[in-house]
């Protein structure tokens, strides 16, 4: 494939540049005395504490590309994700300057560019849509400035050829490793951040599209002047070559901070001699032991040599004279979010449908799976309310139980897709992307007319070829109950997606506390007969109402005065007696509703404060 040989005009804007430093920076593991330090009456012991990094200092400049390299568990993505603000400031301790001032993590995070080692995207859009939609969420220009940027942006990320294919995961059919993590950079670039961190741009690729991906952050560095940082873990002789700075890291602790030529002078001071088909990172990755760490006592600008005899010299590096902002420019600079609360409404209701409408599991399957079980429901109790007597009765009673069984159950199948969404929604929001409530309110939305038709395709067949009430007020009563019942099932999703760690988990607790609202209904044991103890489960039962609302429906009204059991001609039991048996009251029809209603505005408010959580900890 061939590189691509230009970068996109900036537009002949005044840049702000950033200079990233880092002083006598440390990091431990938490411990369990960390995490339960209210416990114990005496201060945590410092050798109890195992640091990932340790009095790191090193620095990244405008118009260059710093590499973090080092074994594995050398800490590069820990000191990668402290830069970026994935860490808490609070768990760190010394300094990380950006233009020699502290950094405010908050605003730094909105300003860079932080592209993970796993490639978060939605496999069922197009590379043009992926990046138009992170266009249209990170820039304030609206539609024609989000589109002219995502064309300059797949030019220059060499995407021409795979601008209408989908991106895919996994067996999916989609576009190549090299070019999905393009578009993952690609993502992080449409807002044109002056800093991009970058978590093993390399990994997972072949020379060729290793080669490809370092040589076009080369050119933004060339054309643009980005400060680059990236985390590498053995590159080949070309890829070595692009870089401007390394950052040597061996158990957490810096080893070299500077150019790669000076790097092979140091290997040479010590007495070593570098093989000739061996690259000098390579080299020093081996022999870390003859190279002196660098600690809070030498300074960034001098490299400290040890040969055999112990003897230390040291190398001055030259200093670059660039120019850099001030610290009140990044105040000025820092981005609110982009758009307004309807905006991004309609922008993240835009991308949840077409990933609705081409998700075959979701949408598809579940079409298919309503009208099926719609029928083959109908066909199984056809006719069961032209029927007198208990037994017919238990029928009718078995029959709305299993719909409802089948509406909330078949809707949590939509956990592994929110689980997947949510990764996204994490690495957008800690970017300052949209808010966490606008997402809610999308989703939300996004899902009422798509649940209504499932219900509607279930409602049709199945209520008519049963039998139940034979007039349009109760069909229509059936379907909006119908409704409601599938949206709680998918606010309760929702809910536990957004709790939940794996889907294993989320599978598990949901499909318990389902099996416990079905147990404390009163479809099995009466009110009267559940424990005390046990009776706020019946009134936090998803099937306690819909199911009431069912019997009303069916045995009030009009319909009161049916006769459900007779004997010897003579009716034993109308069917608004049978509503009094149950303690039920025509006035409960709507105050179902009413219930069910909050039950799936309390779930998405749930989902929200947890989202919000979530984020809040990513941020602090």
């Amino acid at each position: 494939m061939e590189l691509p040989v230009t970068a996109p005009d900036s537009g002949g804007r005044n840049k702000i540049s950033y200079t990233i430093e880092t002083r006598n920076l440390s990091y431990a593991l938490p411990s369990l005395y960390d995490e339960f330090s209210w416990v114990f009456c005496c201060n945590i012991p410092k050798n109890s504490q195992k640091f990932i990094i340790k009095d790191v200092n090193c620095e990244a400049r405008p118009g260059q590309i710093t590499a973090i390299a080092g074994p594995s568990g050398a800490g590069k993505t820990t000191l990668l994700e402290i830069l970026a603000g994935k860490i808490s400031p609070t768990k760190v301790t010394g300094q990380v300057l950006v233009n020699g001032h502290p950094v405010n993590a908050k605003c730094f995070r909105r300003l860079s560019g932080y592209v993970t080692q796993e490639d978060a995207l939605f496999p069922l859009l197009t590379v043009e849509e992926t990046l138009m939609y992170s266009a249209l969420l990170r820039l304030p220009g609206g539609k024609k400035e989000a589109a002219n940027r995502v064309g300059v942006l797949i030019k220059e990320l060499g995407l021409e050829h795979v601008a209408s294919s989908r991106v895919g995961e996994g067996s999916n059919m989609g576009i190549s490793g090299g070019e999905r993590r393009r578009v993952s950079i690609g993502v992080e670039l449409v807002h044109d951040p002056a800093v991009i961190l970058i978590d093993e741009p390399t990994s997972g690729l072949d020379s060729a599209s290793a080669l490809h991906v370092i040589s076009l952050l080369q050119l933004m560095v060339a054309n643009q002047g980005k400060t680059i940082v990236l985390t590498i873990h053995q590159p080949g002789f070309r890829i070595l070559e692009l870089f401007d700075r390394l950052v040597l890291l061996s158990n957490g602790c810096v080893l070299h901070n500077g150019s790669l030529k000076y790097l092979e002078e140091r290997i040479k001071f010590s007495g070593l001699q570098i093989p000739p088909h061996i690259n000098v990172l390579e080299f020093a990755i081996d022999v870390t032991g003859s190279i002196v760490i660098q600690t809070s006592e030498t300074p960034n600008i001098h490299f400290y040599l040890k040969d055999h005899g112990e003897k230390r010299e040291s190398l001055r590096v030259d200093d670059e004279g660039i120019t850099i902002s001030n610290h009140n420019d990044i105040v000025e600079k820092c981005p609110f979010y982009s758009n307004s609360h309807i905006e991004e409404i309609l922008i993240l209701g835009g991308r949840f449908c077409k990933n609705i409408f081409r998700t075959k599991q979701l949408f598809a399957t579940r079409i298919i799976q309503a009208l099926v079980a719609g029928f083959i429901l109908g066909s199984i109790f056809i006719n069961v309310d032209n029927n007198v007597g208990q037994v017919a009765l238990q029928t009718r009673l078995g029959f709305f139980a299993f719909s409802l069984t089948f509406l909330l159950s078949s809707m949590t199948e939509g956990l592994p897709i929110f689980l997947q969404e949510r990764r996204i929604f994490m690495r957008e929001t800690s970017r300052g992307a949209y808010r966490v409530s606008s997402y809610v309110v999308a989703n939300t939305f996004v899902f009422l007319p798509f649940l209504l038709m499932v219900g509607l395709l279930y409602t049709v067949p199945v209520y008519w070829l049963v039998g139940l009430r034979r007039n349009m007020d109760g069909f229509l009563y059936f379907a909006m109950v119908v409704w409601m019942v599938v949206l709680m099932s998918n606010s309760f999703t929702a809910c536990f997606s957004a709790l939940v760690p794996n889907f294993i988990m989320g599978t598990s607790i949901i499909a318990g506390l389902m099996g416990s609202f079905f147990l404390f209904s009163g479809y099995f044991l009466s009110k009267e007969k559940i424990p005390n103890y046990w009776i706020f489960m019946h009134y936090l039962s998803l099937f306690k109402y819909p199911f009431e609302c069912f019997l009303i429906n069916e045995y009030g009204g009009k319909g009161g005065k049916r006769c459900l059991e007779s004997e010897r001609g003579e009716c034993k039991l109308f069917a608004n007696d049978f509503l009094k048996q149950q303690d039920l009251k025509e006035s409960q029809k709507w105050s179902n509703l009413a219930v069910m209603l909050c039950f799936i505005l309390g779930y998405r408010v749930l989902c929200y404060l947890i989202l919000w959580y979530r984020c809040y900890r990513t941020r602090s």
